[in-house]
């Protein structure tokens, strides 16, 4: 079985530092294309005097950048069509966001939280050589989307009762409004669900700069496509789910002649049987990370709905904010993201050392990001709430509660930089049972009984949310201390060796 070998320092050898490892019998041919030879100089380790903690910085930073601009260039996909339709009226407002978190907590967290599974599987393959079974993991993972696409299908045709029936009568028509704006997004929804399984087969090569490349293209494209849409062709509200449903199909469709064209194909598994067998290891690990998204994003949901409850001024703020949020956490989760593939790399590449300074680095920029949301949020608190509306009382609403989030900016680099070292080392059910526990048992029983019984209404939601943080926060960095590393060391190795038999 080919392998990355590593001296008795944690290092590379020297010989595969450039391409990597070399099969067994293939005279010394690398693995790796030459096209790849820069993403792989990532892991070179020619100056043995180099510190790790530099070396570690520059990897995963590197691979932060475009992973930070390629998550907020796929955010403002569906966040564009809330600044076009926003400034329709409060209607408009409050229909696309309770669509948008409809499908997000209904089917993009479902597609997420089971493709974060890859963020484990993918690294460790690719770490441990197993080239094609990078591709495999992804093969199986498009598949088992594609079923569970057929139960999102049916809710989101059917979105608009379900709205209707959470939310107060008298937004029965901002509801049906809701509904047919699902309606059309599904079209495009099995494409979003190939796309996130693709990001992870580029992102375990290190090929960070593939999602980007299709999302430089395609964000602005649905931009373009949702202005005219709406206001030129004279669709109105139903345009911009028209050009979100357009988009999300092109995005893996460019994903796919960027990896046959440019880089990544040597990590693609012939199609076979193998696909729709030994699925248990992959949905072992998804299911606590679909949990973990789904809980919090159900939160956020309920919290949307509990708005509503207060009146329109709420509900649109909380619309607001909510998109704000969506945002704004892209930027830490990039970074988590980035971390977690180079853990989980150096835990199937045996690289004992190196993992344990990736994770030092991983909480320090977490904890960075973090303090630099705090920042940039409280500096522009009265200049970004513009972007999404001009209502003076919606306006006033949103910049009262921007310093609350402001200061959840730190816990939340810390919960995202936990979640990334949690699920590298294959333990993401702590993750979903920490999330899950802090958002129903604390944040939002806390958030309805400040919002409704002390009568402190939205403020008393935010509150809510910044406690389930901070518990949430002390959690996840009481278990990344008690990481057992040998045992996360032993289980990728095993897992890596039953898959390649």
């Amino acid at each position: 079985m080919p392998s990355a070998y590593a001296d008795e320092n944690g290092w590379l050898s020297q010989s595969d530092s450039t391409y990597g490892t070399v099969e067994p019998g293939s005279a010394g041919r690398p693995i790796l294309a030459p096209h790849q030879t820069h993403h792989r100089d990532l892991e070179r380790h020619d100056d043995t005097t180099s510190p790790f903690a530099e070396d570690e910085i520059k990897t995963i930073v590197l691979s932060t950048a475009p992973m930070m601009l390629s998550m907020l260039l796929q955010t403002s996909i569906s966040v564009s069509s809330i600044f076009i339709l926003g400034r329709m009226g409060q209607r408009e407002l409050g229909a696309v966001s309770l669509a948008n978190l409809t499908a997000i907590i209904t089917g993009y967290a479902v597609y997420q939280g089971f493709s974060i599974s890859l963020d484990t599987l993918c690294p460790q393959a690719y770490g441990a050589g197993q080239y094609q079974l990078v591709g495999l993991h992804m093969q199986r993972m498009v598949a088992f989307l594609m079923l569970i696409s057929i139960p999102i299908g049916v809710i989101w045709f059917n979105s608009a009762r379900l709205i209707a029936f959470l939310v107060p009568a008298e937004h029965g028509e901002t509801a049906q409004m809701a509904g047919n704006y699902l309606r059309i997004v599904l079209l495009g929804a099995p494409g979003f669900a190939c796309f996130e399984a693709g990001k992870k087969f580029v992102q375990a090569q290190g090929l960070f700069r593939a999602t980007l490349t299709v999302l430089l293209i395609c964000a602005p494209l649905n931009g373009l496509m949702s202005w005219l849409f709406v206001w030129k062709f004279g669709l109105g509200f139903n345009g911009a789910p028209i050009s979100i449903a357009i988009t999300n199909n092109l995005l893996p469709l460019l994903l796919a002649l960027y990896v046959r064209f440019i880089a990544g194909i040597e990590c693609w598994h012939p199609l076979s049987r193998k696909i729709f067998q030994d699925w248990r290891p992959m949905v072992r690990l998804a299911i606590p990370t679909f949990l973990m998204i789904e809980t919090c994003f159900l939160a956020w949901e309920l919290e949307t709905i509990v708005s509503s409850y207060i009146g329109s001024v709420e509900l649109a703020a909380q619309s607001a904010l909510a998109s704000i949020v969506s945002l704004v956490c892209q930027i830490c989760t990039s970074a988590s993201v980035a971390s977690s593939t180079r853990i989980s790399r150096t835990v199937g590449a045996g690289l004992h050392r190196r993992a344990l300074v990736a994770t030092h680095v991983s909480m320090s920029i977490g904890l960075l990001l973090g303090t630099m949301n705090l920042v940039v949020l409280l500096c522009l608190r009265e200049k970004i709430p513009r972007l999404f509306t001009t209502d003076i009382e919606v306006l006033a609403e949103i910049i009262a509660m921007l310093p609350i989030y402001a200061s959840m900016g730190i816990l939340d680099g810390i919960i995202s930089a936990c979640n990334g070292i949690i699920c590298a080392v294959g333990r993401p059910k702590f993750s979903s049972y920490s999330m899950a526990l802090t958002s129903w048992l604390i944040c939002v029983p806390l958030s309805l009984l400040l919002a409704f019984v002390a009568d402190w209404k939205l403020l008393g939601i935010w509150i809510g949310c910044l406690v389930g943080f901070v518990c949430c926060a002390i959690a996840e960095l009481w278990f990344v201390w008690r990481i057992d590393w040998d045992r996360a060391f032993s289980e990728a190795k095993a897992r890596n060796t039953q898959d390649d038999t």
